[in-house]
């Protein structure tokens, strides 16, 4: 644990196992600061700038400078450091998508501990490039809930000049929408013409194993004209009506949503090794896939049977209906984020869908 010590932290010695070290203690004044520049940050619309006039204007000075200044560099350190977050599940599937290396299993992630990002000795600078760095578990607890670490982490992303794409780039519905016949995720696919090109939804698991009849191609622009509209006209319920609550995940789904990722990540490994196998190992690595394939088809009927729980948390809803009057203006992540906060799951068809509202 070299370096310099993470504002919001303190370093603080102890013993384990008869040895004598240290690791990083919460900072209770400093980490109420923390959670504002990431809370701050992570509305679509707030720049570094804003967030330092903010801390100026307010006399919070910072503790780590001789001059108690800010900067925008500093606070963009800070955003994209991993240290900060209460890595959960999401957390682990976000560098999962981005290519890191990570060193932890997916159980692991209970959204408490912060991480740690290093690079290889020949590797580029960590904050440009996530792609081939590597994420292991931090034994400190973490700061920041990892939905607003990563509505903040992402924003970051938007420069494509120096940050790995996400996968699910192609829509703003990407992880929301499952079919309605096996409830696998609904994945984009893109049909070039002459003069344009046209985004499908299809089944990822008629694609990948055939064990779906599909649900054809669902056109993407208009499935998601009509999920924006139902957006809007589901937000106006709320002028008449009393102030909605907020649905957290319920801990089975959590629990069944690492299995998921388990049996995904072995999938992939066996994928991997088709070009070199022979005949025999042909025949396990099919085996296994149905195995495994069927296994997962159980914990998605599962969690088609289970209720997320009620949080006491209030949306702000001025803010949701703002943001879809100016929808055209925000960018992809922008959009994710305002659908995750209304959406919990859509199942399709060709010809229907229904939305499981988070709120």
């Amino acid at each position: 644990m070299g370096g310099r010590i993470p504002y919001g932290y303190k370093l603080e010695p102890f013993t384990i196992d008869g040895k004598k070290t240290a690791h990083y203690v919460i900072e209770p004044a400093e980490a109420e600061v923390v959670k504002v520049i990431f809370s701050m940050y992570a509305e679509p619309q707030t720049s570094y700038g804003d967030i330092v006039r903010y801390l100026v204007e307010n006399g919070i000075i910072n503790s780590r400078t001789k001059d108690g200044a800010w900067d925008r560099c500093r606070l963009a350190d800070m955003v994209k450091n991993p240290v900060y977050v209460k890595a959960d599940l999401d957390v682990y599937r976000f560098y999962k998508d981005q290519g890191t290396n990570l060193h932890n299993s997916p159980e692991d992630y209970i959204g408490t501990n912060g991480c740690y990002l290093y690079s290889d000795k020949d590797a580029g600078r960590k904050s440009v490039h996530l792609e081939g760095q590597h994420v292991v578990l931090a034994p400190h607890e973490g700061i920041v809930p990892s939905d607003i670490w990563l509505r903040a982490r992402l924003k970051c992303l938007n420069n494509k000049q120096v940050a790995k794409p996400l996968k699910g780039h192609n829509t703003w519905l990407v992880g929301k929408v499952k079919c309605g016949k096996c409830g696998y995720a609904l994945t984009i696919r893109k049909c070039k013409l002459k003069t344009r090109t046209i985004r499908y939804f299809i089944c990822s698991r008629r694609m990948q194993t055939n064990r779906c009849e599909g649900v054809g191609g669902i056109n993407a622009d208009a499935f998601e004209t009509c999920i924006l509209e139902e957006m809007v006209e589901h937000v106006k319920e709320f002028e008449t009506l009393t102030q909605p609550q907020m649905q957290r995940e319920n801990p089975k789904i959590h629990e069944i949503n690492v299995k998921l990722e388990q049996l995904s990540t072995e999938i992939e490994k066996l994928v991997n090794k088709v070009s070199d196998a022979n005949d025999i190992l042909m025949e396990y690595i099919n085996k296994r896939i149905t195995e495994l394939d069927a296994q997962a088809s159980v914990y998605r009927q599962q969690l088609s049977e289970l209720s997320p729980l009620e949080n006491s948390e209030k949306p702000d809803i001025a803010q949701l209906k703002d943001y879809m009057a100016h929808w055209d203006e925000l960018d992809l992540d922008s959009k994710r984020e305002v659908v995750d906060y209304l959406i919990l799951e859509i199942k399709a068809t060709e010809d229907s869908y229904e939305i499981k509202w988070r709120i």
